[in-house]
């Protein structure tokens, strides 16, 4: 059972570069987006075989979130049921049999940390969403989360610490949720690889591979047993992230 993650920094745009040749080489079970940056009726794409949700952000060409999934949910859902962190397309949630999958696209704190205190907020509250359902059944969480955990996870980190995506509070509450219970799946199976899934479009970064480790699978305890492999699409371009892989035991 395979899982893909990509934030496309652009649905539109990416389909200008071969999004569905990528899409099919994928062959995924569920193929999940970010910052798809669309309006609903803005993109009608369909794969076959492929049931897709979309959750939009109020602001236009901003944020955006959508799953593609060739197995069919017991039920679905949009937000995390706080009206002040759902305007923004942030969040989807399809309930299978024994899992939940969750794909997210974490608030960016932006320069000068101007909105950390907001991003505080958002995670507590959307680790105690994962947490309430990990009560229930296995969770999978997916996405940009906007955060390199540790200093392997970036190429440069010490002339970016307090910089948005690795301040000590951002890395801080990538920690709690790795303390309640989440696996980084990636990390643990390559507890010594710096591998990148992010690069500014700045200074030539990605061709130098000065980049940033920023998207992730995470797993819930539960599912610890079910991981086979684990990915880093780093060769797949169109955006200025790259996607990331997650392969599950049926």
């Amino acid at each position: 059972m395979k899982f893909v993650s990509w934030n496309v920094n652009g649905l539109r745009a990416v389909c200008g570069k071969g999004f569905a040749d990528i899409f099919s080489d994928f062959d995924a079970d569920f193929v999940c987006l970010q910052e798809t940056k669309l309006q609903q009726g803005q993109l009608d794409l369909a794969f076959l075989g492929y049931t897709s949700y979309w959750n939009y952000a109020d602001k236009k060409g901003y944020s955006g979130t959508a799953i593609y999934t060739r197995r069919s949910p017991l039920s679905f859902s949009y937000g995390i049921g706080i009206d002040e962190h759902d305007h923004e397309g942030r969040v989807i949630t399809l309930e299978m049999e024994d899992y939940y999958l969750v794909c997210v696209y974490t608030p960016n704190s932006q320069d000068g940390l101007r909105r950390l205190e907001y991003r505080m907020r958002w995670e507590d509250d959307f680790r105690n969403y994962l947490t309430e359902l990990s009560q229930r059944k296995g969770v999978i969480v997916c996405g940009d989360m906007n955060v390199a955990h540790q200093e392997i996870d970036l190429k440069n980190p010490a002339t970016n610490h307090l910089n948005p995506g690795f301040s000590d509070e951002e890395r801080e509450k990538m920690t709690a949720m790795l303390e309640a219970g989440f696996i980084d799946t990636w990390r643990m199976q390559h507890p010594s690889e710096a591998k990148y899934s992010w690069w500014s479009y700045r200074m030539s970064a990605r061709e130098r591979n000065v980049g940033w480790r920023i998207d992730y699978f995470l797993v819930s305890g539960q599912l610890r047993e079910r991981i086979l492999s684990t990915d880093i699409l780093n060769d797949v371009y169109g955006s200025d992230h790259c996607p990331v892989e997650l392969v599950l035991n049926d």
